[in-house]
């Protein structure tokens, strides 16, 4: 037989670009998984929670529940006695409370006088040790994004959730078929001239680390019919398959004739060095790839070409590997053909870090094993002198590569919708975001622990949004505003209004349960400016004192039947399927430093803000106007700055569409 010559010697990069755009058709399957199945897998689509959790409200602690109204003046000197049945109820922790109870008393807080009846020496207050509904979760809450491998904590919280099946990418089979008549399974009698076939058990461990599913077929003797009969079989069981061993150009190298004989072969050879000799080729619209024998050769053409198939097929991009600088102990010669990978080990002497190279043949298993980090060294350079600063990419973990955007503020639902588009636009990026009200953004920005601070503080005396609380709390700092939207906050009330509220100063009525945002959120500090207007105290609205952290969350306990309204955004309440009435509209912004403007994850959140995809989404949630979106001002700059006034009279009705 003639011996074979390679069809094409790719660099690397130009043959995987060209392979994939000739088999990605066959990604992104998806399919129906149990949640609880789900460890490792990956979202095709954005999980929200389908109930709150807890979903009723709840006792924190082992003791008894009753009104916080028959504990006022308890005190050491003036004991309260109350008796069980009439005065409380014993619960432990997890107990649902009935509507009639507003707090609980630990048992270590009561004294035990008789059978039925104790005494406390201390007064409650209201919704003491009592766990409201959606305290962890709130139903419509976003719980993990789409393109997000899931993880065991994942699992818990979907349900929680309500989340019982999740929508994920199919993982492909990849069938693995070792070739070589020296070949013997692992635990053979071994003779002269036998080879274990190790390398179709670390290609398995490898396609699950990938996170695909492996199928080993036998050893297949150097014969081309037989491997023939075999491929043949593999493609129709498997989405993918790879032959080991014959990709080179021997008289018994068979795997590139065999996969051209029943598809197509369209590369041959690249220019890498260990590796050369694959093949990448398709049958029957499904990819094959013909691996080196040799087993470091076949390490990094499954590293470099076959995980990132695995990871096209379920959506996932690949990770950025982590690199140091370090300074090269010896010198390291090299053929000018090739991009060469160089095993390396790594070790601090003083204050820096050394690289050593290891073996380098392709079959030196061990450097492998060894290696903390790979230099590469590109074609066109013939070596590199000892001495000098080298760039490793790491093989062992030091510290991950952080690119999250830390968003601390204001709440709105539009945020949920925000972290998952800026995930899908680049699956390296995240947005964090922690709902402590818009002053406790401020003071985030203050301290320096946030990139971002939602916001949408109203000054009471101007009437202005936001800018006078940055110049009043953060004049030393240079502070831009991202505009974001305007948006409708008012009265969230049940499906057909039946206490037929119709302006703010109803929640101050008799029998009326209220719920409030807490301290410092700008929707609090919305509610306390028009009490102020209307002249009505705290103390005459029946829940001011009880306090929710998210616009969901006060719409979710209005819902539940829990309270009778509370103050928050028109999408809130559109999603939980509740009543609006109108009472103003704000503007919702970024407060960011200025220098963090030039971020490349801040720049593409702005970009994810001005995309068609969540204009959509802001137009199906409704209540919004996004004109504005993304303008970027400075605070001292007011001619920029379009402030609504509030104090004008605006009619006070039901919006049924906004």
């Amino acid at each position: 037989m003639v011996q074979k010559v390679y069809l094409s010697n790719y660099e690397l990069k130009e043959a995987l670009s060209e392979y994939l755009g000739k088999i990605e058709h066959s990604f992104l399957n998806k399919e129906l998984l149990s949640t609880e199945e789900a460890l490792g897998r990956v979202t095709s689509e954005a999980v929200y929670s389908k109930i709150s959790s807890p979903f009723y409200n709840c006792s924190a602690m082992d003791g008894i529940a009753l009104q916080s109204l028959k504990t006022i003046g308890a005190s050491e000197k003036n004991s309260i006695i109350l008796e069980e049945g009439k005065d409380y109820l014993v619960v432990d922790t997890g107990d649902p409370i009935p509507r009639e109870y507003d707090c609980v008393i630990m048992v270590e807080d009561t004294v035990k006088i008789y059978k039925d009846k104790i005494q406390i020496y201390k007064s409650a207050a209201p919704w003491q040790h009592i766990r409201p509904l959606g305290e962890d979760i709130v139903e419509n809450q976003l719980i993990v994004p789409s393109g997000h491998v899931i993880r065991p904590v994942d699992i818990g919280a979907m349900l929680a959730g309500g989340v019982n099946t999740i929508k994920v990418y199919k993982k492909p089979l990849i069938g693995i078929i070792p070739t070589g008549t020296e070949l013997v399974d692992p635990g053979s009698s071994l003779k002269t001239g036998d080879i274990i076939d190790f390398n179709s058990r670390v290609f398995s461990a490898q396609i699950l680390q990938y996170g695909g599913i492996p199928k080993r077929y036998g050893i297949v003797k150097d014969n081309y019919e037989i491997l023939k009969t075999v491929l043949e079989k593999a493609v129709s069981e498997c989405d993918i398959v790879i032959i080991n061993a014959g990709s080179s150009a021997g008289r018994e190298d068979y795997t590139s004739d065999v996969i051209s004989d029943l598809g197509e072969v369209y590369i041959h050879g690249v220019s890498i060095k260990p590796g050369k000799p694959v093949v990448m080729g398709k049958v029957e619209n499904k990819p094959v790839l013909g691996i080196p024998g040799y087993p470091v050769s076949a390490y990094f053409i499954m590293d470099k070409v076959l995980k990132v198939i695995i990871e096209g097929y379920q959506g996932k991009k690949s990770e950025k590997v982590q690199k140091l600088e370090a300074t090269l102990s010896r010198r390291v010669m090299s053929s000018l053909k090739y991009l060469e990978f160089v095993r390396m080990k790594l070790g601090y002497v003083g204050n820096k870090l050394i690289a050593t190279p290891l073996s380098r043949g392709a079959g030196a298993t061990m450097s492998l094993v060894r290696a903390d980090g790979i230099l590469e060294i590109p074609q066109n350079v013939e070596g590199i002198e000892a001495g000098t600063k080298v760039q490793i990419s790491l093989m062992k973990n030091i510290d991950e590569i952080k690119n999250t955007i830390v968003c601390i503020g204001s709440h709105d639902p539009i945020l949920d919708v925000l972290s998952d588009l800026l995930h899908v636009k680049n699956p390296d990026y995240y947005l964090s975001s922690a709902h402590t009200g818009s002053m406790g953004g401020i003071m985030a920005l203050k301290n320096g622990e946030t990139h971002i601070a939602p916001i949408h503080l109203l000054d009471m005396e101007s009437g202005e949004y936001n800018v006078c609380y940055i110049n009043k709390y953060l004049k030393d700092k240079n502070i831009a505003l991202i505009k974001v939207v305007n948006r409708i906050q008012g009265l969230m009330v049940q499906k057909g209004n039946p206490l037929s509220l119709r302006e703010i100063s109803d929640i101050s009525k008799e029998g009326i349960r209220f719920v409030n945002r807490q301290r410092g959120a700008g929707t609090r500090l919305l509610l306390d400016y028009y009490l102020k207007k209307l002249n009505i105290s705290p103390n005459d609205i029946n829940g001011y004192e009880r306090e929710e952290f998210t616009h969901l969350s006060v719409a979710a306990a209005v819902a539940s039947g829990d309270v009778d309204c509370g103050l928050g955004v028109y999408s809130a309440a559109e999603m939980m399927g509740l009543d609006f009435i109108a009472v103003c509209n704000e503007e919702y912004d970024f407060a960011v430093p200025e220098e963090y403007l030039k971020m490349e994850t801040i720049k593409e959140l702005i970009n994810v803000m001005k995309s068609d995809i969540f204009l959509k989404e802001l137009d199906r949630l409704g209540g919004y106007d996004y004109s504005s979106i993304g303008k970027i001002i400075t605070c001292n700059d007011e001619k920029l700055i379009s402030v609504k006034e509030i104090d004008k009279d605006i009619p006070l009705k039901a919006v049924d569409k906004v």
